[in-house]
């Protein structure tokens, strides 16, 4: 029987879903027999899931404030931290049992993270060679440390997407010396389009993973500019970029500029700093030391097979000969020395100077963009022998998950435990850097009432609570980005609300905009009144960086919506 290449191609496909599907379930299992691994940040993604999901059925289709945080108090959290990975959670807990969340998003992201791997390695590698990478990359020891011990869903997420940057990055490369004119416009094209897409995309799950891209796809771009000897990768790589930069515009250009109205600087706080985590680093916490030296062993295993696949694959693809076998295997092995130097101490200097590289916070997260070459690697290197050199690596990888398992803290309560926390009222703990400056939220009162009343003049302290019969109060809406409320005071009065004042909020008293007052030690919400019918508003608006940075993304995405469609036009 023949079999055409469309057939060959749509056989491929459908073994990559295969193997995806079964590495997404291997490396789920665990979940089905301890529960949910309670990692670093699994209260902090399950919270936001949460609080997305309840504000869309409130009609707030893209959430800026977190209600919830700071036992209701709220805070900004939503502007600064990427969307994709909270708004794919809150999606699937509008479909899923709640308690399935976890387990689903790790399974989706595995599979994603093969499938986008082998659509990279296909490109350069045979077939088989391709599945391999795919399975290699999607189930790595770092993907694991990630998903049983750090809960970090947004970086996992962000992994899933980093190959097709990858893809579109070689490809700009490889097609350098080709003569520019209208046959080579097409594929240009695809490769600006897709290399902004998937750079957009790493941005808008994982600040950190953005850098990571930002800084391996420069090297990849500088590196392929000298091997071909061409400007042209450095000139289609930064327009890619640049135009990804763009896209993301609506969420990065608020995060920036709103970084002046909250406590950013506590991202580097004691625990989070670059000196304190190179690999096998010891600090006077214990838990910080082991964990260190649990990834840091992760990490000597990745290099360690990363550097024997390399030189295996190196002898295999100088026995080709070919030029393009050759490039890739630089650019490969440029980007996993990078990532290995940086781990190291010796790199200090350069976690000073390189532009926003401390709030990477973690030198071994490096291992983000080292798992791409050591899965390509290892692919190469197994050669024919490919079922024996899987079954070798995927057991010491399936050994490695075993060992994190039992590291890990399975807990199913959490999640319960929030949802009645929030249903209560209660709301759930905030995060430092998106305090709002001069707010200190140790001092916030717990289960504090939506509203208090206080005497007119102080400082907002308990002592100073009206006197009973004072004004009477109705709550008209409480919702996450508007409160109403109605006033009849037979005195002067303040009005505290259980929120924080943000510089987005706009208070109306009356219809006429006021400035609240604070307390000492918080940034509560304190609205003076005057005796008499008073109706307060507090709106959250929309600031002109988020208007400004949507018609950036909005104009950005037509551009290149254009690039794409005059170039298939070209081709066609």
């Amino acid at each position: 029987m023949h079999f055409s290449p469309k057939d060959g191609r749509r056989r491929g496909t459908d073994a990559a879903c295969l193997a995806a599907a079964l590495t997404a379930l291997a490396v789920v299992a665990p979940l089905v027999f301890l529960g949910i691994p309670s990692g670093h940040d699994f209260q902090f993604h399950a919270a936001s899931w949460l609080e997305a999901a309840g504000q869309w059925k409130q009609g707030v289709l893209f959430p800026r404030w977190a209600e919830g945080a700071n036992y209701g108090f709220g805070e900004p959290r939503f502007i600064f931290y990427p969307p994709l990975s909270w708004m794919l959670g809150g999606a699937l807990g509008l479909v899923l049992p709640w308690n399935a969340v976890p387990g689903a998003l790790i399974g989706l992201t595995v599979f994603l993270a093969a499938i986008s791997m082998y659509s990279f390695a296909r490109r350069w590698l045979p077939e088989r060679a391709a599945l391999g990478a795919a399975m290699f990359y999607a189930a790595n020891p770092y993907a694991l440390v990630v998903f049983y011990l750090r809960s970090d869903y947004a970086e996992a997420l962000a992994s899933a997407v980093y190959p097709l940057a990858l893809l579109a990055a070689f490809d700009i490369v490889l097609e350098a010396e080709r003569p520019a004119g209208r046959s080579t416009f097409p594929r240009f094209s695809r490769s600006v389009a897709l290399g902004a897409a998937a750079f957009a995309a790493i941005w808008l799950a994982n600040a950190p993973a953005g850098l990571l891209a930002s800084y391996s796809l420069a090297m990849i771009f500088v590196v392929g500019a000298g091997l071909r000897r061409s400007l042209r990768p450095l000139v289609a790589g930064a327009l890619s970029l640049a135009l990804g930069f763009l896209l993301t515009a609506f969420y990065l250009m608020p995060a920036i500029l709103e970084q002046r109205w909250v406590r950013i600087s506590e991202v580097l706080s004691s625990g989070l700093r670059p000196a304190e985590s190179f690999l096998f680093t010891s600090t006077d916490d214990p838990e910080h030391t082991w964990f260190n030296f649990i990834v840091s062993t992760a990490a000597i295993g990745m290099i360690v097979l990363a550097g024997a696949g390399a030189a295996i694959a190196r002898r295999r693809w100088s026995a080709t000969k070919e030029r393009t076998a050759a490039d890739c295997w630089w650019m490969l092995l440029a980007i996993a020395a990078v990532s290995t130097f940086m781990m190291l101490r010796l790199s200090g200097l350069l976690w000073t100077w390189l532009p926003k590289i401390a709030f990477l916070q973690f030198p071994w997260r490096w291992l983000f963009v080292l798992a791409a070459p050591m899965a390509c690697f290892l692919a190469v290197a197994a050669g024919r022998r490919r079922v024996v050199w899987a079954a070798l690596v995927l057991a010491l990888f399936a050994g490695t998950g075993g060992l994190l398992t039992q590291q890990a803290w399975w807990d199913s309560q959490d999640i319960p435990a929030l949802r009645q926390a929030i249903a209560a009222g209660h709301g759930y703990e905030g995060t430092d850097e998106y305090d709002p400056l001069g707010d200190d939220r140790s001092e916030l009162k717990q289960q504090a009432p939506r509203v208090t009343l206080l005497a007119a003049h102080g400082t907002g302290d308990d002592d100073e609570t009206a006197p009973r019969g004072a004004a009477r109060i109705r709550v008209e809406r409480w919702a996450p980005e508007e409160k109403l409320l109605a006033i009849e005071a037979r005195e002067p009065v303040r009005v505290a609300l259980r929120l924080l004042d943000y510089p987005a909020w706009r208070v109306e008293v009356n219809g006429r905009a006021v400035r609240p007052e604070k307390p000492e030690q918080t940034t509560q919400m304190l609205i003076p009144v005057e005796r008499g019918e008073n109706r307060i508003r507090v709106a959250f608006t929309r600031t002109r960086d988020r208007t400004i940075g949507m018609a950036i993304s909005i104009c950005s995405f037509i551009f290149l919506f254009g690039l794409v469609c005059v170039g298939e036009r070209t081709a066609r």
